[in-house]
């Protein structure tokens, strides 16, 4: 897994976890969010597109909702960087290549 330095993945309980499943952790340098830039965009996307236009009255809504989301961000929604093609089906000959 790789992340920034925050809160959330430099808990004690989290990093725990991670290594008791057997996953290896990579730290982007403190203040350097471009090393780490494909996440960073996805998260700015999210937090833009859904998390700050709705309000989650239960965490099965939340669920739901975050998860049309994504399907939608992933197997729809044309990106720049694949030449305005989705991912999904990009991932699928990638995989089907290899």
């Amino acid at each position: 897994v790789r992340s920034d330095n925050g809160p959330e993945f430099t808990a004690k309980a989290v990093r725990g976890w991670l290594n008791r499943l057997g996953v290896k952790t990579l730290f982007i340098e403190p203040g350097s969010p471009w090393e780490n830039g494909y996440i960073e965009s996805f998260n700015g996307k999210l937090r833009d597109e859904l998390l700050n236009r709705e309000v989650f009255y239960t965490l099965t809504e939340a669920k739901v909702l975050i998860e049309q989301w994504r399907r939608e961000y992933n197997q729809v929604r044309p990106h720049s960087s694949l030449g305005y093609r989705p991912p999904a089906p990009e991932a699928k000959i990638l995989v089907t290549l290899t």
